[in-house]
């Protein structure tokens, strides 16, 4: 049998994707978090699904349920929020899972950044202002980050910054981002994009921090940073798409 990590997405049931839909559909038993997802999520799953939200559990405990249900012979999804290739512990339970003898795979799902970029409605990747996205963290009540991986490192670059699991610093990290984005670089705070209590907060590194205090964000944010959010800016013309590009070769 096999343990499928499941991109859930942002949280919104119609942003599975098929594959999704059609493993939580036959697989008899489900592992959900379900801090972080809309209940219409877990409606994917054909009646009698054995249903583990592991919100409250360890990963020796949630290790323990996947291993259980593989020696009964059934197949077990894993349901991930965003992609699991981004803060979901997969290393730590795939590891665990390969000690047991377990088989796993992966089926990707929609990440939160991009489920917050859609929602401002703004492309990361703009011509010649900004042409990198940065995914990071910051360390709160979390495992420490890497020395090689500070936030002015990164913010030195002027990338378009996604920040997880940040929200409850907000002021500091403002702060800090001002000296290398500038005071008035726009910010977006996207608080649990997709679903039904989804808030956008629009702003600037001067003054998101007010914002996102009067409206008691204080998890399942995401915030971005950068020149590309800012609306109506001319910018230089994508080369693909380009009017004077030459397309003559394109045609044999």
């Amino acid at each position: 049998m096999t343990v499928h990590f499941i991109g859930a997405g942002p949280g919104a049931a119609d942003l599975l994707t098929v594959r999704a839909v059609d493993l939580l559909r036959r697989c008899p038993v489900c592992l959900y978090p379900g801090t972080y997802l809309d209940p219409e999520v877990i409606a994917h799953c054909a009646p009698g699904t054995e249903l583990i939200d592991t919100q409250r559990l360890d990963l020796d405990q949630i290790t323990e349920h996947l291993v259980r249900a593989d020696a009964a012979g059934a197949e077990v999804a894993r349901l991930c929020s965003g992609d699991p290739s981004l803060y979901s512990a997969l290393t730590e339970q795939t590891r665990r899972l390969d000690a047991a003898g377990v088989a796993w795979d992966i089926t990707p799902g929609v990440p939160a950044y991009a489920a917050a970029a859609a929602l401002v409605g703004a492309e990361l990747t703009v011509p010649e202002i900004a042409q990198s996205v940065v995914l990071t963290r910051v360390q709160a009540r979390s495992t420490v980050m890497p020395d090689t991986e500070a936030l002015s490192g990164f913010a030195r670059t002027r990338a378009t910054l996604a920040l997880h699991l940040a929200v409850t610093r907000i002021r500091e990290l403002a702060v800090e981002l001002a000296g290398h984005y500038g005071a008035a670089c726009p910010v977006a705070v996207v608080y649990r994009a997709s679903q039904p209590d989804e808030l956008v907060l629009r702003g600037t590194l001067a003054g998101i921090a007010d914002q996102v205090e009067a409206a008691g964000l204080r998890r399942a944010a995401v915030i971005l940073v950068g020149w590309a959010l800012e609306r109506g800016t001319d910018c230089a013309q994508s080369h693909l798409y380009d009017p004077a590009r030459d397309r003559a070769h394109l045609n044999g």
